[in-house]
């Protein structure tokens, strides 16, 4: 008999509905988010929901949307990078993707902060869902290396790599995982990153300048002069300035596929 589920989440973690549907699990509903579908994206989601015929929510859940899962036999709640606080519930169980080590590195978006901090090795966790962020106790985690020069997108690509094994275990022993899942312990939550800490300027040393490129890499990042500012997605650092606009730092060159200029710093 096929598991009855709901999916919370945008394409980021795509994979994990994907191998709920390969798993063939019967998907009552998707939850998803609006986008601005440049650097974050829900046109795969809507598009796999559609395809399978699967109702969409894109309105924050809400303890109605819990109640009508429970009254339809939903047996597991999945989310995969989800904008809106959840409300809870004992009716089935809520388990979160959270694509970082727990419990060191709580926050809803941690992958920067540790590119930026150089960590050598990324993870991928999946675990119970509480009233606090991510701190619910863990049902499986995975780890993966990170090169000294890795880039946001190579960080998700790992993640991508191993959670679909993860979701398939998940859906396969399921009671077993619930029964044995581990406290999380003492942990850190990291803020979100703001604008400060995505923006660069032409005295930032080329290596800290790379390293804000690549931990936000996909993402906007900010060029700031004293008289104008630009916004560039998907840059790197090179020793050259390249074709098309190249912006400087202290021992280096910006090149950026998507350039940007903003008018009003923002």
């Amino acid at each position: 008999m096929s598991l009855k589920i709901a999916y919370l989440g945008i394409d980021l973690l795509q994979c994990a509905l994907c191998t709920a549907l390969e798993e063939n699990c019967q998907v009552l509903k998707v939850f998803t988010c609006r986008t601005d579908n440049v650097t974050e994206f829900n046109t795969g989601i809507l598009e796999t929901a559609g395809r399978h015929g699967i109702p969409v929510g894109l309105e924050p859940v809400t303890e109605a949307d819990l109640t009508w899962l429970a009254e339809r036999g939903c047996q597991l709640l999945l989310c995969g990078g989800y904008y809106h606080r959840l409300p809870l519930t004992d009716a089935f169980p809520m388990v979160n993707i959270h694509p970082a080590p727990l419990p060191r590195f709580r926050g809803a978006w941690p992958m920067p902060v540790m590119l930026l901090r150089g960590e050598r090795r990324g993870g991928v966790v999946l675990h119970k869902m509480e009233e606090t962020f991510d701190t619910g106790d863990l049902l499986l985690e995975e780890s993966f290396p990170l090169a000294p020069d890795a880039t946001l997108a190579d960080y998700m690509a790992q993640v991508e790599r191993l959670l679909p094994d993860m979701v398939r275990l998940l859906l396969r022993q399921l009671p077993v995982l619930l029964a044995s899942a581990r406290a999380q312990g003492e942990g850190t939550f990291w803020p979100c990153p703001t604008r400060v800490d995505w923006t660069i300027t032409p005295e930032m040393p080329a290596a800290r300048a790379d390293a804000i490129l690549r931990a936000f890499y996909g993402y906007e990042c900010i060029y700031r002069t004293e008289e104008r500012s630009f916004e560039l997605i998907g840059g790197r650092v090179f020793q050259r300035p390249g074709p098309g606009t190249s912006f400087p730092v202290d021992g280096g060159w910006i090149c950026a596929p998507r350039v940007r200029e903003l008018t009003d710093d923002g």
